[in-house]
């Protein structure tokens, strides 16, 4: 995993530039142009090789003691490595804890529950409202798996500003309608492949939380396959 360390003035000029540019493709579920939950069937498209890591909650222990459990048929898989400092290794986990709150947000039908407000603030908070609200309107969930790899972190220099840089893979990962179970599929496609960029800011109360306050997401992404 990559890792390197900028100047303040320059993480912080990256993080204003990660605007939300894909909330959704109009409510959609068998084909949205949001890479935060592409439905598609995983027949046929190219899968990341690492083995997977189920990761459904945050770490044992963790002192903000906020519930992001999902139901057993929605499995975001996080397959990265835990880097070596600190600050990124805090920064990347909480998120995935904010992809998380927005799908437990989803699970739910609220974007008032506490993981959101817990792991978003700013941009990434109404980037998370936003994908909820679409997922509500439309009357759909999410079922299957998704996959998340090839996870970089980069640091501001004074240590309060990371950005978690990686791919994910919603190829297994289907909509399904709320009133009537009915899970939603289409065609495999480069549509499956996402790749994200959060900018997470430390929580200055909070050494150990650390919140998505930018996202910038990309479909279609060819790097990812």
């Amino acid at each position: 995993m990559k890792r390197r360390t900028l100047p303040v003035a320059t993480a912080f000029a990256a993080a204003a530039t990660l605007l939300l540019t894909a909330c959704g493709g109009g409510g959609d579920p068998s084909g949205e142009s949001d890479a935060i939950a592409d439905s598609s069937s995983g027949q046929g498209a190219k899968k990341p090789t690492k083995p997977t890591k189920p990761s459904g909650a945050p770490e044992e222990g963790k002192p903000d003691g906020v519930d992001v459990s999902l139901p057993e048929d929605m499995n975001l898989v996080f397959d990265w490595d835990k880097p070596k400092d600190g600050n990124e290794a805090a920064a990347m986990e909480d998120a995935g804890n904010h992809l998380r709150a927005i799908y437990r947000g989803v699970d739910k039908r609220t974007t008032k529950d506490a993981a959101l407000t817990a792991y978003a603030t700013g941009q990434g908070l109404h980037y998370g409202e936003v994908q909820i609200n679409e997922r509500i309107g439309g009357g759909w969930t999410g079922t299957g798996t998704r996959r998340h790899y090839d996870a970089t972190t980069r640091s501001a220099s004074n240590g309060t500003s990371v950005e978690v840089a990686f791919c994910s893979d919603a190829s297994r990962f289907y909509g399904k309608e709320v009133k009537t179970g009915k899970v939603l599929r289409t065609e495999p496609s480069l549509k499956t492949f996402g790749h994200y960029k959060i900018v997470m800011v430390k929580v200055p109360t909070d050494e150990d939380l650390w919140q998505a306050s930018e996202v910038f997401a990309v479909t279609k992404a060819e790097q990812c396959r």
